[in-house]
C-alpha cells in the first residue's frame, strides 16, 4: 500500500502541490487525473522518491520512500519524457536496468521488444515519441516491481497500442503482485482500466474515490411523468443531484443504488422511465459540481 500524507512541494515560491493525501491499495489501478500544471508529475516524483516533499511524506509498504533504497526497489517510475542514455540502444538499457533491479526479466524484455516491433540494436534517439514510450513501458514491466508509476504513459501511443498496453497491465495484475499508478490529463484514457481515481486541481486533491462505489451510488434516469404533481412528489423523494428537461422528457441524476432508484420509479405514475448507467465523465462532473467546481474542462481533455 502507498500512503501520501499531506504532501506539499513548492518551486521558486510557487506551490505546485498543496497538502495532498491519498491512499493507493495494492492490486488496483489508480488513476491520477488533472490538467497540465495540476501537480500530477510532482506528486508522482515524490511517490517515487525522486523529489523530497517540503512537507509530508510518502509511505510505501510501511517504509518512507525518500532516500530509501529498499522502498525504491519496489517501484519503477516512467516519466512523461523517458530518459535514455546518449546513443544507447534498447539492449544497452536492458543491461543497465537488469543490474539495478534484481528481478529484471531479460527474457520478457526481449519478447516484448519483438511483439512491439522494436529493434534492440537501433539507437533510441532515432525512435519516434511513441516508440520511446513503448520502450519505457517494456523496461518498466520487465523490472518486475510491485508498483509502476506512469506519467502520461499513453500520450503518444496510437489507440491500438493503448489498448494493448492496458491488456498487458491487466495480465500482469492477474499473474503477480502488481499495482499501476497512471497519471493523465484525459479521463477517457483511464475509464476502462482504473479501479480508483484521484482528481488533482491547482495542486490539491479535489476528489479521490473508488470507481465501483461511485458507479453504484449514482444513477441517471430518463422519464416522462403523467402529471406535474406526480413529478413533484417523486422528485421530493429523490436525492437529486441534477435535472435537465427537454419538452416532457426529464433526465435526472440521482444518488442511490440502482435497485432503490428502479423501485421508486416503478411505484410512480410515469408514462416512461429508464435507469441508465453514467459514464465516468458524467459521474465526475456530478460529484465535483456538488462541491462548487466546474471540472468539465479539467477532465474531458
Amino acid at each position: 500500500m502507498i500512503e501520501c500524507r499531506d504532501l506539499t512541494k513548492s518551486f521558486q515560491g510557487i506551490k505546485a502541490v498543496d497538502r495532498v493525501s491519498v491512499t493507493i491499495k495494492e492490486g488496483s489501478v489508480f488513476g491520477l487525473i488533472g490538467t497540465n500544471g495540476a501537480g500530477k508529475s510532482t506528486v508522482l516524483r515524490m511517490m517515487a522518491g525522486v523529489l523530497k516533499p517540503d512537507e509530508g511524506m510518502v509511505i510505501v509498504d510501511n517504509m518512507q520512500v525518500y532516500d530509501n533504497m529498499h522502498a525504491k526497489a519496489r517501484l519503477f517510475f516512467i516519466a512523461d519524457e523517458p530518459y535514455f542514455f546518449t546513443n544507447a540502444a534498447p539492449r544497452d538499457m536492458e543491461k543497465y536496468y537488469s543490474s539495478v533491479y534484481r528481478g529484471f526479466d531479460r527474457e520478457q524484455f526481449y519478447l516484448y521488444l519483438t511483439r512491439f516491433g522494436l529493434d534492440g540494436r537501433r539507437k533510441i534517439n532515432t525512435f519516434s515519441k511513441g516508440m520511446k514510450k513503448q520502450l519505457a513501458i517494456i523496461i518498466g514491466l520487465s523490472a518486475k516491481t510491485k508498483y509502476l508509476f506512469c506519467d502520461e504513459t499513453f500520450d503518444g501511443l496510437d489507440p491500438v497500442m493503448r489498448q494493448g498496453v492496458k491488456s498487458i497491465f491487466a495480465r500482469e495484475m492477474e499473474e503477480r503482485d502488481f499495482t499501476p499508478i497512471i497519471a493523465s490529463h484525459n479521463l477517457r484514457e483511464l475509464e476502462d482500466i482504473c479501479d480508483h481515481v484521484g482528481l488533482l486541481h491547482e495542486g490539491g486533491v479535489l476528489l479521490s474515490k473508488d470507481l465501483e462505489e461511485m458507479k453504484c451510488n449514482i444513477q441517471k434516469v430518463q422519464c416522462v411523468f403523467t402529471d406535474p404533481e406526480e413529478e413533484k412528489r417523486i422528485l421530493n423523494q429523490m436525492n437529486l443531484v441534477k435535472s435537465d428537461r427537454r419538452g416532457s422528457l426529464l433526465t435526472l441524476t440521482v444518488r442511490g443504488t440502482r435497485e432503490e432508484t428502479i423501485a421508486a420509479f416503478a411505484a410512480a405514475n410515469t408514462l416512461f422511465y429508464e435507469v441508465l448507467p453514467l459514464s465516468l465523465e458524467e459521474i465526475f462532473i456530478s460529484e465535483t459540481e456538488v462541491t462548487g467546481y466546474d471540472v468539465k474542462n479539467l477532465i474531458l481533455g
